[in-house]
């Protein structure tokens, strides 16, 4: 039998716009390169995910950026790597898209947590009504009030 798929959500601590983290995954990706490594995005956290095989049939990383949900992004392994303190850690190495998701709000938390998929917010334009093209302000105003899925 198959898992369900499961996601992960995160803070994404220092980024004030999705913009931002685009930026700053496009910069590591370049550097990685250079030094002739997976160029793929990646988070490094001291924990292993215990539900992995979940996480690996298709799951995401859902990205909470100031207090809201805004984008996931494919989880395409979990990788183990060492510090240079000789403790294992674990890569969530991701595929480069990020796709934009129905903003929802989300207190602050410490580390990572399991998202199901029925819980997940879902992709910009695939909600009935959702027009992908409507200005993110205007967008979380209008789930704020319920207007639109949130």
């Amino acid at each position: 039998m198959t898992e369900p798929t499961l996601h992960l959500v995160k803070l994404c601590v220092g980024i004030d716009a999705v913009e931002e983290l685009v930026h700053w995954q496009a910069k590591r990706s370049a550097e990685r390169l250079g030094q002739g490594l997976d160029p793929r995005p990646r988070h490094v956290t001291r924990m292993w995910p215990r539900r992995a095989d979940e996480l690996l049939q298709g799951g995401s990383l859902y990205w909470v950026i100031r207090g809201v949900i805004r984008v996931r992004q494919r989880i395409a392994a979990l990788e183990e790597v060492s510090g240079e303190d000789g403790i294992r850690r674990c890569a969530v190495v991701f595929e480069p898209a990020l796709v934009p998701v129905l903003p929802r709000p989300r207190a602050a938390f410490q580390g990572w947590r399991y998202l199901k998929a029925e819980d997940a917010p879902a992709d910009i334009g695939a909600a009935p009504g959702d027009d992908p093209d409507l200005p993110p302000g205007l967008r979380e105003a209008l789930s704020k009030f319920g207007v639109l899925p949130g």
